[in-house]
């Protein structure tokens, strides 16, 4: 199964390798990249591969595991580069071009990633999958471009660089799964602590105060959580994974493997600690089985799990309570709610139960759906669309209160703009009673044509969360609904082209309001072509990259990323002021730093070129001896990119 998520850690198990190697032999660099992979140790193995792709001649199946590693670990920015340039290297397999696509996706970049699953499609063949990633690709375009109206707000009061999700609503607060900062074995698979349960107070603006919680559940060696509390709060179920001796025990590729699953566990509060039982239906020497959810009224026991009798991959699976108060035999919810994918995560709230699916067309990952009904019954599965669902994984949706006033609750995402990795987020359905349209044009700035087709994102206003996206129409023209009271900055894009963004102040209008910007991209499409990289500086008589260059070569990156065959040589000038052979010097050592940069982010070396030209170009008049003004000096302190190849 594939691993697309922290979560899917457990579910797909914890894996340790069973074979040996005799004292005498010394593995090669190669052998232990590929033992480290084969177990999943994704995060070790690829610091060994991305040393042996540096050399002359790397292996396209060392470029692929190095794209494969960052899309299991969400990394999806750099699996993204790592599968371009293996698309671009002779021998490359099927499934990298597959790879291709999905970081595409992962990404928000729709178009593109629906071209590669057709490219896919015509080169390997039709399939469920790819139709369903097709179909995907073009509702998220629709859902994108007509956001529904919910907030979403960050909790970051407990957010960290590492993984949080799981939210459950308790009395003083909430209980969620974590990766600790401080402490603990670490997993193979992502270089981080193992997941433990921690608590958090809530007040009216946040969650707050985490704490890993100090009892006898988070003392196992392994992942620990999600879990979930009953109503009175004396009974918690939590998944974690087993740490005993009993493994499912399996041979891949000639090596043997021990599979430590997922097993549900079942803790009663007993003062000052909690006692602990198995569920009934655990069998960790045969699949995982965790993610647990009550119904309202607690006789109804939901949760996820790989067991024998499903649809394909995790399925959701409920166990009714017995008179006796023991559970049930599992029975599965039916292929209303289950798909040939995997389902997990869910929660039930009256009589809706929501889950995570990778099995139904959406966004990208694990996307969030709802469905009417109970057990085995459920009808009107729908996706909850976007912002609630993203390019990345958005999974752990429980509601707090649902009524004629209020909507609100928690997600999990790894979705980029969080703090890090997996993020909680609190959510609430907002109305706007006072209409504001941002209108505007998308342009060549060369030509000063209209240029369709350009992909327009509308961005908070610190520039990092998407929150709507959508196509330039052939005339140009595009059109978003913004919030009263918010600033926003908005950025158009397209292959060929170097994109341009300009910020939208907040307003607060008392009517509905149309505000009207234009947006310029620059040509970068055949050998010649040129642009100065605006705001890109350097402190004075020095080449190193300062933290708001880097953010203008970043979309340098972008650019490369977007247009896989692209060759740039990046250039830099100075001003006539010190001597010319000095100047010539640091305007070369300042264009090598930008490529290192650019290079350090994933683009392959071959496709850059390092030039300075000091003051040998001056766009002005201001050579040595002539005296100009600061102003005009600056314009021949510039960095420039010009097209190569295309």
């Amino acid at each position: 199964m594939k691993i697309k998520h922290t979560l899917y850690i457990g579910l797909a198990g914890l894996l340790l390798f069973s074979g040996s190697i005799q004292a005498q032999e010394q593995p090669t660099l190669r052998k232990r990249a590929d033992d480290l992979f084969a177990r999943m140790e994704y995060a070790q193995a690829l610091s060994i591969y991305e040393r042996l792709v540096q050399g002359k001649k790397p292996q396209i199946i060392d470029i692929e595991r190095v794209a494969r590693g960052y899309l299991f670990l969400n990394q999806y920015k750099r699996a993204e580069t790592w599968y371009a340039r293996a698309v671009q290297t002779e021998g490359h397999s099927a499934d990298a071009l597959l790879g291709y696509a999905e970081a595409l996706k992962q990404n928000g970049k729709y178009t593109e990633a629906k071209q590669q699953f057709l490219d896919y499609a015509s080169q390997y063949g039709e399939s469920e999958k790819i139709q369903r990633e097709i179909i995907g690709c073009d509702s998220a375009v629709v859902w994108m471009a007509s956001p529904l109206k919910y907030n979403l707000k960050n909790e970051q009061e407990i957010n960290t660089d590492l993984a949080e999700f799981g939210a459950i609503p308790t009395s003083n607060g909430a209980i969620y799964a974590a990766e600790p900062k401080i402490g603990g074995e670490k997993s193979g698979m992502t270089g981080q602590a193992y997941l433990k349960v921690f608590s958090a107070a809530r007040n009216a603006e946040q969650l707050t105060l985490p704490n890993v919680m100090p009892y006898s559940f988070n003392k196992s060696p392994y992942h620990v959580g999600p879990a979930i509390p009953n109503k009175d709060e004396d009974v918690l179920y939590i998944t974690r994974t087993h740490p005993g001796k009993e493994v499912q025990r399996y041979k891949a590729d000639g090596t043997r493997f021990r599979k430590h699953n997922l097993e549900l566990m079942i803790y009663r509060n007993q003062g000052s600690d909690w006692s602990e039982e198995s569920f009934a239906y655990n069998n960790v020497e045969q699949y995982s089985l965790g993610h647990a959810a009550l119904s309202d009224d607690e006789e109804t026991l939901y949760f996820a799990s790989d067991m024998p009798g499903g649809y394909g991959g995790v399925d959701i699976w409920y166990s009714v309570k017995n008179s006796d108060g023991s559970w049930g035999t599992p029975i599965n919810a039916g292929d209303v709610v289950n798909s040939t994918g995997d389902e997990m995560f869910p929660t039930v709230y009256g009589d809706t139960l929501y889950y995570s699916s990778d099995g139904f067309p959406g966004m990208g990952g694990l996307d969030i759906f709802m469905a009417e009904g109970k057990r085995s019954t459920f009808k009107n599965r729908k996706n909850l669309q976007y912002p609630i669902n993203s390019a990345s994984d958005d999974f752990s949706f429980v509601v707090m209160a649902d009524d004629d006033d209020a909507f609100y609750g928690y997600i999990a995402s790894n979705r980029p703009g969080g703090v890090g990795s997996d993020d909680i987020y609190s959510f609430n359905f907002a109305k706007p009673k006072i209409r504001i349209l941002l209108k505007g044009i998308t342009y060549d700035k060369k030509t000063n044509a209209v240029l369709g087709n350009s992909r327009v994102t509308l961005l908070d206003a610190n520039g990092v969360e998407i929150v709507a996206r959508q196509l330039s129409n052939a005339e140009g023209t595009f059109e978003f609904e913004l919030t009263k009271g918010e600033g926003f900055k908005i950025t158009a894009e397209q292959a060929g082209y170097m994109g341009d963004s300009t910020q939208v102040a907040a307003v607060l209008p008392l009517q509905d309001t149309t505000l009207n910007v234009a947006l310029y991209l620059a040509p970068l499409k055949e050998k010649g072509d040129k642009i100065v990289l605006e705001n890109l500086y350097y402190d004075f008589d020095k080449h190193n990259i300062r933290p708001d260059a880097a953010l203008v070569l970043d979309h340098v990156v972008k650019v490369l990323r977007d247009n896989p065959t692209l060759k740039i040589e990046l250039s830099s000038h100075t001003d006539s002021r010190g001597s010319d052979s000095y100047n010539m010097k640091l305007s070369q050592r300042r264009a090598q730093s930008a490529v290192e940069y650019i290079v350090s982010r994933g683009i392959a070396a071959d496709r850059l070129v390092a030039k300075g030209y000091g003051e040998t170009r001056l766009v002005n008049q201001c050579g040595n001896g002539v005296q100009c003004t600061d102003e005009e000096h600056q314009a021949n302190r510039r960095t420039e990119i010009e097209v190569i190849d295309f």
